[in-house]
């Protein structure tokens, strides 16, 4: 195996950070090398130099031009470096020309990413996510990464039964690779399949909130602020890679389950996110998101723009989304949250480290949940013991009447949560009418059954930034 790439890992390594500017590609005119340089010391390196290079297309061969590969090796020598870590995906053959070269450790942001999760992975479903993660990066690129590529059995007339062609070392590492990548796939998913259960649980017996946004947006400091707490918030990039559950208490007796799920961040690799499908469960499944953004970050609408979009490929498309501007209190100009709070009128700011604005947040939150609250007579089959439990649990029960094999509670509930019952199949009258057909004389509007207003514009899921 190539000396050069016995171990990935990059704490205290002496780093070249590389970024190749390609048309139509982000770029932080102000601190290009920012978020790039947050991943490296994240994850322990030390960042001795950095190098940039615009090109209309990548060099096929070493992605960087060729007098530029001159001048990083040039760089790396300078100040010692050992590792340089591209901003960019390189393929195999890339990384193995770059580092003949050069002579120095390459990794790209896929690979340095990775790192980061594997050192932070706590739990047991988190680590097989990241090692099946790494198997799924490393085992196409095993022929070009590694060079003990020659047959290991056969070959050289040195006994009885070892003539033939025989067996490559890279064959022997792919079926190893595949054989581990599947017994972690069967562990993952029985994990998963425990927590979907749970989910759908906790989702029938609580009114669910996800705490979403780019990493070091705050979600954790938000976290610890409206819960017991617990989680750990650091001012580094993914500091929390699990997911962790509190009941928040939103005034007026009502509470809700609030998870604060792993952060963010711009292309980050497609195999992570699919690992990490089992630990996004939470937020997928969460009957409301709400959307953290860092307004005093130059690249905020950038971060946004990505949260958005992770949403909609991790498939959490169907619930309203409430979104927040956290760290007002480190804004330069206050003129800054004017123009935010133009650009989305209905955004909450708030200070997650001082607490401002978590009152107004909490009381948007409880009227998502509840919506416009009504005392009502709710008549319910005593055989429906799911729909008893729900009101029980999730509504204030004035008064309960017991009439054969029905029961009826006098309640104070909302109209969001008479939908979601009957969403769910239950049978129920309000004041002695079928639920459906009472809804509208209540609360006013069309009713559950009715079609939808065809003149009203529609506005897509990931557009949805707050309830409507």
């Amino acid at each position: 195996m190539s000396t050069v790439r016995e171990q990935l890992k990059v704490v205290a390594e002496r780093s070249v950070l590389v970024h190749v500017q390609l048309p139509r590609a982000y770029l932080d005119e102000a601190d290009t090398f920012g978020e790039l340089r947050a991943l490296a010391e994240t994850a322990g390196a030390v960042v001795v130099g950095e190098l940039v290079q615009k090109r209309q297309k990548p060099s096929g061969k070493t992605y960087l031009g060729k007098g530029k590969v001159q001048e990083l090796a040039q760089l790396v020598s300078m100040t010692e470096a050992t590792l340089v870590i591209f901003d960019n995906d390189l393929s195999p053959a890339q990384i193995r020309s770059l580092e003949e070269t050069v002579e120095c450790k390459i990794i790209d942001r896929s690979e340095l990413i990775l790192d980061i999760f594997a050192n932070r992975a706590t739990t047991h479903a988190a680590k097989l996510q990241v090692e099946i993660a790494q198997l799924e990066y490393t085992y196409p690129r095993l022929r070009a990464m590694w060079d003990h590529l020659g047959q290991i059995v056969g070959g050289a007339p040195v006994g009885i039964g070892t003539r033939g062609p025989g067996e490559q070392q890279i064959e022997i590492d792919r079926r190893l690779a595949m054989k581990r990548l599947a017994r972690l796939r069967r562990e993952l998913e029985e994990i998963k399949g425990r927590r979907t259960r749970e989910v759908e649980k906790r989702n029938l017996d609580h009114f669910t909130v996800g705490l979403v946004g780019y990493t070091n947006a705050g979600k954790s400091t938000l976290f610890n602020r409206l819960t017991e707490g617990g989680a750990f918030a650091h001012a580094k990039l993914f500091a929390t890679l699990s997911t962790r559950i509190e009941r928040w208490e939103l005034g007026g007796g009502v509470a809700a389950l609030l998870s604060d799920t792993v952060g963010f961040i711009r292309e980050l690799p497609h195999h992570l996110v699919a690992s990490f499908r089992s630990t996004l469960e939470e937020t997928v499944a969460a009957q409301l998101l709400v959307v953290i953004v860092d307004g005093g970050d130059p690249n905020v609408e950038m971060q946004l723009e990505t949260v958005l979009s992770t949403l909609d490929e991790i498939g959490a498309t169907d619930q309203p989304r409430l979104l927040v501007i956290n760290k007002i209190d480190r804004l330069a100009d206050p003129n800054e949250l004017s123009v935010w709070l133009n650009r989305h009128p209905e955004a909450l700011p708030i200070s997650a480290a001082r607490g401002d604005g978590l009152e107004e947040l909490a009381a948007a939150v409880r009227e998502c949940m509840l919506g416009e609250l009504r005392e009502v007579r709710v008549g319910v089959a005593l055989r429906d013991s799911r729909t008893i439990s729900v009101l029980e649990k999730r509504t204030i029960v004035l008064d309960r009447q017991y009439e054969g094999d029905h029961i009826e509670m006098r309640v104070r509930i909302g109209r969001r949560q008479v939908e979601e019952l009957l969403a769910r199949g239950a049978v129920l009258t309000l004041d002695g009418v079928d639920a459906r057909a009472a809804l509208a004389p209540i609360w006013g509007g069309a009713g559950a059954g009715d079609e939808p207003d065809a003149s009203a514009p529609r506005v897509p899921p990931h557009e949805r930034l707050h309830p409507r």
